[in-house]
Order: C-alpha cells, then sequence, then structure tokens
C-alpha cells in the first residue's frame, strides 16, 4: 500500500523532529520526567518530543499514544489491538495512554480536530494505526536484516520478535530499537491480509482494567501536583442569572481556606481539599440578579413547543407530496411525543487540574475536545495555542458531557485569578453538574401516518421540536437551518416511503444544551419505532412483517432483524401480562435490532430480557461491543424508566441520583447479545446502543396492555 502524499509529508516533518522520531514512531527508551504524586511513569508528561503513536521501547514494551480519551468505551484496547496486530506485537508487550493535544497530528480524521465523540475514534483511526505500525514492523526487519547482514525478505516480525527462520536467529523488539530508529521511512508500506490476524477479531483482556480494578488508574480526581488548591464553584441558581454581590467574610475564615475569588459563571472558593473548600462555600452570602435569568418551567417549555408542532418547520427530508396522500389515504394516525431534558450523570463529575507558568498553560483533564480547549485557554490567557500543553487522563465517563469545555474553562479562568501562584484542581460536586451542567434536549414530536387499504404506508410525516446543540457548541453544522444533530433518527432512519416529510422548529430556551449518547437518536429512534408498531396494529400486522415490507433494501439490516427476532422467540406464546416489543435502527452504518420481553404485573412494569443483535462490521474486540451493547441498554433503560430533568420556574429540580434514579441491579433485565461476523468496514458502536431500549420497552408494554407509551420516562403506572 503506497503512502499518501500528505502522510510522507507528516513522515518527513516527523523525522526531523529529533529524538529519533520516525513515522509517528520513537524508537528508544522512555525518559525520565519531573516526578509527579501518584503518576504512574507512563502518563506522566515526556520529557522529549511527545509527537508519536508508537513508541517501542528498549525494555521490549510498545505503547500506543491514543489520540481518543478513554472514557471506559475501551478505545485504548481497540487501538492497541490494531497495533498490536499489524506490528506482529505480543498482547503482554502492549501499553496505552492519552496522546497529548495536538492537532497536527492527532485530529480525529472526520473532523479535523482532535476530540473524541460520535463513535469515530476507531473509524477513523484504523487505517491511520494500520500504516504507522506497518512501518514500524518493516523498520524493524529492516533492523534485524542489518544486525544480521541477510536480506529483507529473509526476516519475519511475529509475536514480539525479529526472526531469521534459515538460521533460527530471533531478537526482541527491544533489542532492535537503537537500530530500527536509524532505518530509512519506508516509501510504501505492506498491510497485513484480513484473514491473518490473530488479534483483531479476539476477546482480548483491556489494557485498563488492572489498574481500574487494584486503584492506580489515575482519573483527573485522583491526579495531583506540589503545592496545588482545590476549588469549587458557587454557579447561580437559575440559567442566565449573574452576580449581585457576595459577602466571603465567613467563608474566608473556615479552616484550610486560601482564597476567594470571582469569575465569569460564578465564585471559585480554593482551599487545600475539597472537603474544606465546600464547607466554605456553604458560608459564603451571594445575592443574584435575576432580569436575564430563565424562569420556565418544564410544563412551560413544553407547551410552546406543542404550539410550535402546529406549524411547518425547517425541512430536513421531502419526497412525494405528504399532504394529498395524507388526503387520500385509507386511514390516519396522529401521535404526539414528548421527552425531557436529560444529565449525563457521568459517575466522575467534571474537573480540571490547571498549572500556569511564564506565557505557558499545562492542563490534565478527561475532556473530550482537546483542540477547542487548547483554543479556549489560548484566548482566556491571552497566549498562542501552542502554549497550552494538553494531557488526557482516563475518565470516569462523559457521554456527551466532557465534549463542552465550560469547566475547563472555569479552572483556567481561576488560575488566572490567582495568577497562577499554585496548579488548581477544579472539582465539580454531582449537584454542581447535574443542576449547573448542560443537558440532552428536552424534545416534542408530531407524527401523522397514512395506511391504504392493504396496509401499506402511503404517507409519513414526522415533525420535531428542540433546542439545537449545534447553535450554541458548533453553528457551522447547521446547514440549510438544520442541526443534522435534532433529527438524526428521524431524516435517515430504514424505511422507504414514497411520500414522507421530516421537518424541523429549533426554538431558542435559556436552558444549555449538549451532545449525549446517541443524542438525536435517543428520541427521534422512539418516535420512529413506536408510531411504525402503532401503523402496524392499525394494519393488523405483525409488527416485524411490517417492518420488512417497508424497509430500505439493505440486506444487513435484514440479517440483524432475523438475528434479533430467532434469538428473542418472537411469536411463540406468552403468557397473559407479559409482552414483546422490537426496534430496529441504522446509525453511523451500524445496524441493530432489539427485543425487549417485558411483564406487567400488579401495575409494576418489569423488563425481564433484552435480546440485541448488531453489525458494526469488523470487529476489532467482541467483548468490547458487546459490553458497549450492555451498557448501552442499561444507560437508555434510565432514562426509559425514570431519569428526567425538570425545571420550575428556571430552577432544576434534581440534584443528584435520590431524584435523578438510574437503573439499580433489582431492575437489570437478562441481555443477550448477538454479533454479526462481518468483513465490511468497521463502524461506531457507543452511541448506537442505547437509541433502541425505550421504544422496544414501549411496544412490549403495548404487546402486554394495549396501551401505547408517548411520554417518557415512563414512571410510576398509573
Amino acid at each position: 500500500m503506497e503512502i499518501n502524499a500528505t502522510r510522507r509529508a507528516f513522515m518527513r516533518s516527523a523525522a526531523g523532529a529529533g529524538c529519533g522520531l520516525l513515522l509517528g514512531i520513537t524508537f528508544r527508551a522512555a525518559a525520565t520526567a519531573d516526578p509527579l504524586e501518584n503518576v504512574p511513569g507512563h502518563l506522566r508528561p515526556l520529557a522529549w518530543d511527545p509527537h508519536a503513536f508508537i513508541r517501542v521501547d528498549t525494555d521490549n514494551t510498545v505503547t500506543v499514544f491514543c489520540k481518543h480519551t478513554e472514557m471506559g468505551q475501551g478505545i485504548h484496547t481497540g487501538m492497541s489491538t490494531v497495533v498490536a496486530e499489524e506490528l506482529g506485537a505480543t498482547w503482554s508487550q502492549m501499553r496505552a495512554t492519552g496522546a497529548r493535544a495536538d492537532t497536527s497530528l492527532y485530529s480525529n480524521l472526520l473532523w479535523e480536530e482532535q476530540m473524541t465523540g460520535g463513535s469515530t475514534s476507531l473509524v477513523n483511526s484504523y487505517d491511520q494505526l494500520r500504516e504507522v505500525a506497518a512501518a514500524a514492523r518493516q523498520m524493524l526487519a529492516a533492523a534485524g536484516a542489518s544486525v544480521w547482514g541477510v536480506r529483507v525478505a529473509e526476516v519475519l516480525v511475529a509475536d514480539g520478535e525479529v526472526r531469521h527462520p534459515p538460521s533460527a536467529r530471533r531478537l526482541a523488539f527491544g533489542d532492535l530499537a537503537d537500530e530500527a530508529a536509524r532505518q530509512p521511512i519506508p516509501e510504501t508500506v505492506a498491510l497485513k491480509r484480513p484473514e491473518a490476524s490473530r488479534l483483531v477479531g479476539s476477546r482480548l483482556p483491556r489494557t485498563d482494567v488492572p489498574a481500574k480494578v487494584d486503584g492506580t488508574a489515575v482519573y483527573t480526581l485522583d491526579f495531583r501536583l506540589p503545592g496545588m488548591l482545590t476549588a469549587v464553584v458557587v454557579h447561580p441558581p437559575r440559567f442566565g442569572a449573574s452576580l449581585a454581590s457576595f459577602d466571603d467574610r465567613a467563608a474566608r475564615a473556615m479552616p484550610g481556606v486560601v482564597d476567594v475569588v470571582e469569575i465569569p459563571s460564578g465564585i471559585a472558593l480554593l482551599a487545600h481539599s475539597f472537603w474544606e473548600a465546600v464547607r466554605a462555600r456553604d458560608r459564603l452570602q451571594v445575592k443574584w440578579h435575576d432580569a436575564a435569568a430563565c424562569t420556565l418551567g418544564s410544563a412551560d417549555i413544553v407547551a410552546r413547543f406543542k404550539g410550535l408542532s402546529d406549524t411547518p418547520g425547517v425541512v430536513a427530508r421531502e419526497t412525494g407530496a405528504v399532504t394529498p396522500a395524507l388526503s387520500d389515504a385509507a386511514v390516519v394516525i396522529e401521535a404526539d411525543f414528548e421527552f425531557p431534558y436529560l444529565a449525563h450523570a457521568a459517575l466522575e463529575p467534571m474537573n480540571c487540574v490547571v498549572r500556569l507558568s511564564a506565557g505557558r498553560c499545562e492542563i490534565w483533564n478527561a475532556a473530550q475536545q482537546q483542540t477547542r480547549d487548547q483554543a479556549m485557554a489560548a484566548a482566556i490567557l491571552g497566549i498562542d495555542p501552542d502554549k497550552v500543553e494538553v494531557t488526557m487522563l482516563y475518565a470516569g465517563g462523559a457521554f456527551g458531557r466532557r465534549a463542552c469545555s465550560d469547566y475547563t474553562g472555569e479552572a483556567i479562568h481561576i488560575a488566572k485569578a490567582i495568577e497562577g501562584r499554585a496548579p488548581v484542581k477544579l472539582v465539580w460536586s454531582r449537584e454542581d453538574d447535574m443542576q449547573a451542567g448542560q443537558f440532552r434536549p428536552l424534545n416534542y414530536h408530531r407524527m401523522w401516518g397514512g395506511l391504504d387499504a392493504d396496509g401499506n404506508v402511503v404517507a409519513w410525516q414526522h415533525r420535531l421540536i428542540g433546542q439545537s446543540i449545534a447553535a450554541r457548541h458548533s453553528p457551522d453544522w447547521i446547514v440549510d437551518g438544520v442541526d443534522e444533530m435534532s433529527v438524526e433518527g428521524a431524516h435517515d432512519h430504514p424505511y422507504r416511503f414514497a411520500n414522507e416529510r421530516v421537518d424541523l422548529h429549533s426554538p431558542e430556551v435559556p436552558v444549555p444544551v449538549l451532545w449525549y449518547r446517541g443524542t438525536g437518536g435517543t428520541h427521534a429512534v422512539f418516535s420512529v419505532e413506536v408510531f411504525i408498531d402503532e401503523l402496524a396494529a392499525a394494519a393488523g400486522m405483525d409488527p416485524a412483517d411490517f417492518r420488512r415490507r417497508h424497509l430500505q433494501d439493505d440486506a444487513r439490516l435484514q440479517n440483524v432483524l432475523d438475528l434479533a427476532l430467532t434469538g428473542s422467540n418472537w411469536g411463540s406464546p406468552v403468557e397473559p401480562g407479559r409482552g414483546r416489543g422490537l426496534a430496529i435502527c441504522r446509525q453511523r452504518d451500524t445496524r441493530m435490532a432489539q427485543v425487549a420481553e417485558v411483564s406487567v404485573k400488579n401495575g409494576s412494569l418489569s423488563i425481564d430480557r433484552v435480546v440485541t443483535a448488531i453489525d458494526c462490521g469488523l470487529t476489532i474486540n467482541p467483548d468490547i461491543v458487546v459490553a458497549q451493547v450492555e451498557s448501552g441498554t442499561v444507560f437508555g433503560l434510565s432514562s426509559t424508566i425514570a431519569s428526567e430533568i425538570t425545571l420550575a420556574e428556571g430552577y432544576v429540580q434534581q440534584s443528584n441520583f435520590d431524584a435523578y434514579p438510574v437503573l439499580r441491579m433489582d431492575q437489570m433485565p437478562e441481555i443477550e447479545v448477538h454479533l454479526v461476523e462481518s468483513n465490511e468496514p468497521l463502524s461506531g458502536v457507543g452511541d448506537m446502543t442505547p437509541m433502541l431500549i425505550a421504544p422496544a420497552v414501549a411496544n412490549a408494554f403495548y404487546a402486554a396492555t394495549g396501551r401505547r407509551i408517548r411520554k417518557l420516562p415512563i414512571g410510576p403506572l398509573s
């Protein structure tokens, strides 16, 4: 495989960076870093140029510098697997750590900025890592040939060794690291054939699990710097409120308190520990201006959105002529759907460590948007972005919440306010993140469907009303008035309708919204899949047969549908009070079908079994895909059953898990996952997996009770 001109230019520029850096590969022993308390060596900043994807050390370890954040989704394992496969390393050699922020090297190739999201990590890294690893393999082979004085063609790289089979000589990677660094850059790389894979497709143990089990894994909450202060922030109790005045005398008198400073988003208290800072925060007396504050309640917002559903919005998809088709339909069904704001509720709330020095800024966090963090820090401090160094640590969950830099910006403002005299660790409490954070938007949908006398869908109209996330965070992503994230799952559903219209209203509401695991699919797929069930019932057809009749030509989707139906014993009898429900979708080029089996007894809903079939193309590690399906099912079930953020006169009513319940162990269903073995290009998984469980459960509830669910969460049954 010939390396394209752009990549060759990168290789040559990287090779000139010094310290043996070639092809994004470093062959040398790890350098010594300044000692940092409680930080394992592989997470410490490097004293030499860190711009590498792979480091082969003389101790025979291979470290992969992952440009994407490890948030629990297993990306370090997936990327290491791709490298180990192409390099010819053993799994025991592999190490993984987050790369530093550098858009020129570590950009997400789909979005041209360094970021983690949208289930794109392996999709955009796969070919890149294969090429780099293949080049490293060829350089190791050339090094072995040089040492032994033989032809490169006689040298084999496999199982962590460089071998010369004719003479039975062999050397470990580490033994050849120095010599490999002196080899020329390969003009072309020969990638391994898929059938030669040993590791890709295997259930390899995750690279991050041992450290997470024994407690040595470093999250931002664990990270410490000498002389560091811990900061907490008092935020306005209503979105849009501004600071009027504050009295900090009682707070400053509390033990451990070092300073109280005003920043754009509130008031920060700095102390020697989190507990000291929180106790002082409770003593702070604050008055707020509410003139520009949000005073809406959830009911007010829903009423406004419902009113908008009576008028056409901006067209996101249109085929045929919907209005006359509806007029001529034998049966017309109309349904409204309502979805609340949702919190991401990551296990580790937001946090960030910042250290300022002369003209420089160092950031340690687990952000999803490194490029934007660099740009924001540079703007706040008045320095160039290349003077901002971002080191990735593990994230205790994210789900899109760490794609917003609000908390990182606060940490930088605090460090600036104290003139950088100490490193600052900002810590948000659960209450901070629940009440002053960013949410999955509240949405209201209205749908119309028309059937002919034979039960065929002759008209389909879907109107969505919800805040645009892109308008707040990425305005350039809005095309012709449509934020694609608002309509994903609606404008790109897998069905074929001759007359269809999908339109969108994007009203402005002073409540901050943000991307969320599955984003638009978490509401649009629900509406589509519940409504298609309603049309199937009106046509007197089995929901699976009705879907097959209207599906686009997609053999892979048909296959996962069949797998889910077979695995769930679809069509077999169930006892009274039980029901099965089906939902399917095709998002991010992944196909998925899910069947939920529920029981309703004595006014109580139980989700008993969930069967999922998924085709995500080439599977790097089946265990991780299964884990994503399982975790996505749990994530989606929480918002299906009980999770919601509500407002009353502008105040968020939930502050912790007592009022924002998530799925508990005794509510956990049996989960069965069927993976399709495929040589199709790999596609995203994580964002897909929460989308189907809510409509599958709602459809199962209908099968068990004859009652439709059109509003989430389901909550207590009345």
